[in-house]
């Protein structure tokens, strides 16, 4: 099955994603990059003799995981901090934020936990009430700002696979899904449904754009095979520059 899989080497556990492909003939390929580890194969190979492969090629695959950059500190959500949006830096601006009228019992408590943000063209607002404990404004500052970034994915990538789709040549819509995938940028079922991370907002518009390209294609090209990549390159040819760039950045995005 596909899925996410994980194995003990010593004293390190490497976590990787299966992808099987009837395509997929013979060979199994590993990857490793911002996403992770990413283990392509054909679609009768058995779960053990995946797990034995990652095993022989543990010390490759840890390596490789080692050079990737650093992930950024979490963020407290205060004044002085920035976000990337659209691949600026945003600086974040904390505010009070003035309770609801009175009303309702449940009323009342829904505003005093309420966080609201706002983005103003120069800076991302965050207003929470100011007698919340540090722990708990951080916690909701943090699923409002992430709430905040769905809806400008919600809003972008609907509209810029469309575009792309047209391109490529693809003649039916996919249905467009926003999703909270913390390894993977983006996905493609195999009914078709395209599945983006939210945090795609974050990056600049080109990646964005091989964000999209590359789930498209997977549309008619299912594995990473040359193919693949060659059919990626007709829409982008700097493809390889921009899949590197990604890797560089993606580690580096607050989560």
């Amino acid at each position: 099955m596909n899925g996410r899989y994980r194995v003990r080497v010593g004293g390190d556990t490497i976590e990787y994603d299966v992808r099987r492909s009837a395509r997929r003939r013979k060979t199994v390929q590993i990857s490793v990059d911002a996403g992770g580890v990413q283990v392509a194969a054909p679609a009768g190979i058995a779960d053990r003799e995946l797990r034995d492969l990652v095993v022989k090629r543990a010390a490759w695959i840890l390596r490789n995981v080692a050079e990737q950059p650093g992930a950024a500190e979490p963020l407290r959500f205060v004044s002085g901090e920035t976000l990337p949006y659209l691949g600026q830096d945003v600086p974040i601006v904390t505010e009070g934020a003035v309770d609801g009228p009175a009303g309702a019992d449940r009323r009342r408590v829904q505003d005093r936990l309420r966080v609201r943000v706002a983005f103003d063209g120069g800076a991302l607002r965050i207003a929470a009430p100011a007698h919340l404990p540090e722990d708990e404004r951080r916690r909701l500052a943090g699923d409002a700002v992430a709430a905040w970034f769905r809806c400008r994915a919600q809003a972008d990538l609907p509209a810029r696979v469309d575009r792309w789709r047209l391109l490529l040549g693809e003649r039916a819509t996919p249905r467009v899904l926003i999703r909270n995938q913390r390894r993977r940028w983006g996905s493609c079922a195999a009914d078709g449904t395209l599945r983006f991370n939210w945090r795609v907002m974050m990056l600049e518009p080109p990646l964005i754009d091989y964000v999209v390209v590359h789930e498209l294609t997977h549309l008619q090209v299912r594995d990473h095979s040359p193919a693949f990549w060659s059919l990626v390159a007709r829409s982008l040819p700097d493809v390889q520059e921009r899949r590197r760039t990604l890797r560089e950045v993606g580690r580096t995005l607050p989560l």
